[in-house]
């Protein structure tokens, strides 16, 4: 499976706030986006049926590139977050589908546990069936920011299994936790910021062969809320990259075998 950017777009639609990602869709049409929006911690107020015209109009836009995928944010706080009140945001971002060019294609759930129990579970399979049922071939996107206990992986297609600064993904700790506790490449995220410019194209090719949902950033803190103007190209540049080897691979056992 080639490598996705994935992008947690956490950034209002203002006159050419989203330009840089845009032109990255346009300039590298052979780079898969998984974007996650999020207009407001969620779909917005229940007061807000729907996105406002900023939004209608940069989904949209985001929409009309074929190698684009998007995904809404749902906070779940943990599982501590009332079941309706979540439910309550998957059916919003759900009705945005009657909209021209606005029907997401699933749902990320943010903050999810790491730690089994029987109650998460269910929690978390609860909203996976709601989920595949209101989107079209849904993808469901857990982010515990940490690997989790196999028991809590069943009901999602993406786990973000490291969101961390660069330092603490680089520690003994973290490190062993994830050799510990891997899951296929196919099925994991990583987000990483805080990276120094010259470590980052090194990064990516590193974190590109256990994740096939790779962010990262120079950019510290709000690395939500914008786009780093170095470290976003050498991202591109790095999956572009290794997308083009991984298709010439491709090509190549095609011609053997065939």
């Amino acid at each position: 499976m080639k490598t996705t950017v994935l992008v947690p777009l956490y950034i209002y639609p203002l006159p050419q706030a989203w330009d840089p990602l845009f032109q990255a869709i346009q300039d590298y049409p052979h780079v898969s986006f998984l974007i996650i929006v999020n207009p407001n911690s969620g779909p917005g107020t229940p007061e807000q049926a729907s996105p406002d015209d900023a939004y209608r109009v940069a989904v949209s836009r985001l929409h009309a590139f074929p190698n684009v995928a998007t995904v809404g944010y749902v906070l779940v706080d943990y599982t501590r977050r009332p079941l309706h009140e979540v439910t309550s945001d998957i059916d919003r971002y759900a009705a945005w589908a009657a909209l021209p060019g606005l029907a997401l294609g699933g749902i990320l759930l943010d903050e999810t546990p790491n730690r089994w129990t029987h109650e998460a579970e269910t929690y978390l399979a609860t909203l996976t069936r709601q989920i595949k049922k209101s989107f079209q071939n849904a993808l469901v996107v857990h982010n515990p920011g940490t690997p989790p206990d196999p028991g809590l992986t069943h009901s999602a297609d993406v786990v973000v299994t490291c969101e961390e600064s660069y330092s603490r993904w680089k520690s003994d700790e973290i490190q062993t936790y994830l050799r510990r506790m891997r899951y296929p490449r196919g099925m994991v995220g990583y987000q990483l910021n805080a990276v120094p410019i010259g470590a980052l194209g090194k990064v990516v090719r590193e974190v590109h062969e256990v994740a096939a949902y790779v962010f990262a950033t120079e950019v510290e803190g709000d690395f939500y809320e914008r786009f780093g103007r170095t470290s976003w190209k050498i991202l591109l540049d790095e999956i572009s990259q290794l997308t083009s080897q991984a298709e010439s691979t491709v090509q190549s056992v095609d011609k053997v075998l065939g």
